[in-house]
């Protein structure tokens, strides 16, 4: 049945991707001969670079300059509203929820390249009323997709760029309702590049849109597909040591020469194919009711090069660093500041002066397999693919009832599955011809004819080819129930909304191979987790009029937590994650606005708690040569800060904006960790000391200075953005009880002093766009120049991470040594793109 589902979905949605486009522009607001061509989605809004960071939060509030602006802005450094996860945005088109049931979280690459038909979007800030739901912590977004919605004619643009691609083109067309009451709208849009920004990358993606809408008396139907297949190359992060060595802050290990040419070795194939059938009724002049029937089939492949029984042949592995040699950060190190020491860091370096030398070096590679195959044996090295693929089912329903002119009452119901497909394939053999399903990794804790290897009981030592499935094969399954409620009502200077919802969430592990460390645990269903959930909110503002209004904001839910991080090694076993909780959640907010002739002000401060999270990671630990599942329990954090906003009409034509955000984001609590190696059947529990700890991937201090100009179809815009306090990612095991003590990380009263976060260097960005829109007979042809980094600042830090590996190496005798090289020194960075931009041609009838 689910593959019968499955195939009609594919069927219904399937039409060949992608590009970039945000929310509209102050200009566009003002003439509406200019069109969205000024602003796209970025690449970090789009999540197109998953090991970057998360997503960035796509909001907007007409009322609000902060929010309007804040999105866009500061996308360059992977911003994120308030810097909460991604999961508490919450996105809905046609009144449908889109958020992953699996994650909590929207990838807005499943309608990139559709910037023409995401016009058509309410937003609503974490406070604020609306007709579709009970916002989201950090906002919800509903997009319109009915065909009858669509901007009506024809629209072509060109354009070339130098960012991840290099030329885009888009068409669209929207017919508007006709005289029978239908309405047809399509749109193509496809980008591509040979290389990206960055060296060894690619891009090339095809978005498509269709939708029809008929209307008859008070009901309308309409049926909407749209997908965006896209395949790309992904750029690595990277230590300062190696962006010094290559004399380049763009760096990527993932890519090398192949007979001569380059080639990646984590590529990315990502389609989800969507499709949503909405029903809206107006029942009377007061009453109306939408009904949604979304389906949505996501196929997400990454590919990435991994070894057996060799050396690890990424070119940035440590053991190839010059530091690896020469102790570079204690002057008072005798073991490794000797004279041999430093010949061997100068032949490093000479060694790295060589372009083949710091990238993958494939023909070594093919040549060791092929000799391993002559001799019988299995390969060395291989290109593995992990497969995300999911299978979402979504039934919504709302009614929205208009009381009188000052009341309002809005309802919904949404009924949804999700069944998440997680496999790994063999992706290529590299040039070798054997290769079987087995714990390589265990091999040494166990012996290699001992059951507790085999990946698979049920077939064991089973040889595995090209486009085979090998190491792990589960589901994990979804059902959701929702219903929500507001209220809205506007007593004489008083307005306020009342909303709560209601909740229930079921989901399981199914798997499909008999792990030999877990075979009375692996294979088959697991036992199911039932969590009821709900909340509500109150929101309240006051006009005192000539433009002054004060706002007031309170709400507490709890949440069910997501799938993705129920269970502690979902690839191995069914264990669910110990004292898996529902997540308390405490938001409040209050702010004043100013709206004058000339002048805009907003200022608010908010405060949000959250109680018993729950976190997972999965991370390679070099020193145990093995993959570590690790829950987080028991997590408490605090969000808070003060966020405004300012605009000053300086003259008709030219607007002065203002706008930033100060502000904290931080673990209260130390974690409960459990967590297992792959290499072994035992768990580990104890305590990781991240009470301190800051959310990483987006800055916490953030301002912005912008001129905005417009006149006679010109527009003009210019901004000034400052980024602060940007943290890297943490590594749990750093932060170990058993860690602290071989590190010596201890006070003079013996209480643990974890190892600071490492943070990315911030710094100014300077952005501008320029375009002309010229009226002709026949339409309306635009011009538009956007770039970003004018002033070539790529000192600027979007992201990274603490590698997870000890600066010591432990002897049998359980005495410590001293390595060379500082893991704890080398996190892994991303710095933002230089001076890019994109330069557009558009024409309108």
């Amino acid at each position: 049945m689910q593959n019968k589902v499955k195939i009609a979905v594919i069927a219904l949605c399937y039409c060949p991707l992608l590009y970039a486009q945000t929310e509209k522009s102050e200009q566009q607001k003002q003439t509406a001969t200019i069109d969205e061509n000024a602003f796209t989605f970025t690449e970090a809004q789009l999540g197109e670079d998953e090991d970057m960071s998360q997503n960035v939060t796509i909001l907007g509030s007409n009322s609000n300059i902060y929010a309007d602006q804040v999105g866009y802005l500061f996308s360059p450094v992977r911003f994120r509203y308030r810097a909460f996860n991604q999961k508490f945005n919450e996105v809905y088109v046609n009144g449908a929820p889109m958020n992953d049931m699996e994650s909590g979280q929207f990838r807005f690459s499943n309608v990139g390249g559709l910037n023409r038909f995401t016009r058509n979007v309410d937003f609503a800030l974490p406070f604020e009323g609306n007709n579709f739901s009970m916002s989201g912590m950090a906002g919800s977004n509903n997009y319109n997709f009915r065909a009858g919605s669509m901007q009506q004619g024809h629209y072509v643009s060109l354009a070339g760029a130098n960012r991840n691609y290099t030329a885009r083109g888009l068409y669209t067309y929207g017919s508007g309702f006709n005289a029978k009451g239908w309405a047809f709208a399509a749109g193509l849009t496809y980008r591509w590049a040979k290389e990206g920004y960055v060296e060894g990358t690619f891009y090339n993606a095809l978005s498509y849109y269709l939708g029809v809408e008929k209307r008859w008396k008070n009901h309308s139907l309409s049926l909407s597909t749209w997908g965006n297949p896209t395949e790309r190359a992904n750029q690595g992060a990277a230590t300062d040591e190696t962006y010094w060595l290559a004399n380049d802050y763009y760096y990527n290990p993932y890519w090398g020469y192949q007979n001569g040419k380059k080639r990646n070795s984590r590529i990315v194939n990502d389609f989800a194919p969507s499709a949503i059938l909405t029903w809206d009724w107006d029942i009377d002049k007061s009453t109306k009711l939408v009904t949604s029937f979304f389906g949505k089939y996501s196929m997400y492949k990454s590919t990435k090069l991994n070894y057996n029984n060799s050396d690890n042949p990424q070119p940035d592995y440590w053991k190839n660093l010059p530091s690896s040699y020469y102790d570079v950060w204690d002057k008072n190190d005798q073991r490794y500041r000797t004279t041999q020491a430093l010949a061997d860091w100068n032949t490093a370096v000479d060694w790295w002066g060589n372009e083949y030398n710091r990238q993958i070096n494939w023909d070594r590679l093919y040549y060791a397999n092929r000799q391993l195959a002559a001799q019988g044996k299995d390969l060395m090295y291989y290109i593995q693919a992990k497969h995300n693929d999911n299978l979402m089912l979504m039934l919504s329903s709302s009614l929205n009832h208009t009381i009188d002119k000052n009341k309002k009452i809005n309802a919904g119901l949404s009924l949804g599955q999700n069944k998440g497909r997680h496999y790994q394939t063999l992706e290529d053999m590299l040039g070798g011809n054997s290769f079987h399903n087995i714990n390589t990794y265990a091999i040494g804790t166990y012996n290699a004819d001992d059951a507790r290897v085999q990946y698979d009981l049920n077939y064991p030592n089973k040889k595995v080819g090209e486009g085979d499935t090998f190491a792990y094969d589960y589901d994990l399954m979804v059902r959701r129930a929702l219903g929500w409620a507001n209220y809205t009502e506007t007593f004489h200077r008083l307005h306020y909304v009342v909303s709560g919802k209601l909740g229930y969430d079921n989901m399981y592990r199914k798997g499909y191979m008999r792990n030999g460390l877990f075979a009375d645990n692996s294979y088959g269903k697991s036992k199911q987790a039932n969590f009821l959930s709900g909340g509500g909110k109150f929101s309240s503002s006051y006009d005192f009029g000539k433009g002054h209004v004060i706002n007031l904001g309170l709400g507490y839910e709890q949440k069910a937590p997501q799938a993705n991080v129920a269970f502690v090694s979902p690839e191995m076993n069914n264990d669910f994650v110990s004292d898996l909780r529902l997540e308390r959640v405490f938001s409040s907010e209050v702010g004043y606005q100013y709206a004058g002739s000339r002048v805009h002000f907003n200022i608010s401060a908010y405060y949000s708690y959250l109680k018993h999270a729950t976190e997972w990671q999965q991370y390679y630990y070099d020193d145990a040569n093995s993959f570590v599942y690790e829950s987080l329990t028991g997590i408490n954090k605090a969000f808070y800060g003060i966020e405004s906003g300012l605009k000053i009409k300086l003259t008709d034509h030219l607007n002065f904006k203002a706008l930033g955000t100060i502000s904290d984001a931080k673990y209260l609590t130390n974690a409960h960790t459990k967590y297992l190696v792959s290499t072994k059947a035992k768990y580990e529990e104890g305590t990781v000391y991240t009470e301190g700890i800051r959310e990483s991937g987006t800055p916490l201090t953030a301002t912005s200075l912008a001129l905005d100009y417009s006149m006679k179809g010109w527009y003009v815009n210019l901004n000034a953005n400052w980024y602060d306090r940007i943290y890297l990612s943490y590594n749990p095991s750093r932060r170990y009880t058993s860690t602290m003590d071989k590190l010596g990380e201890l006070d003079n009263d013996g209480n643990y002093v974890p190892a600071a976060q490492p943070m990315g260097h911030g710094g100014w960005m300077l952005d501008g766009s320029i375009g002309k829109s010229i009226r002709l007979k026949k339409g309306t042809l635009g011009f538009n120049l956007m770039v970003s980094n004018i002033l070539n600042n790529r000192h600027i830090v979007s992201g990274g991470y603490e590698q997870g590996r000890s600066d010591y190496t432990v002897a049998t005798d359980g005495s410590k040594n001293d390595r060379a090289y500082k893991f704890t020194k080398n996190p892994k960075k991303y710095y933002v793109y230089g001076t890019n931009g994109m330069f557009q041609v558009s024409y309108r009838f």
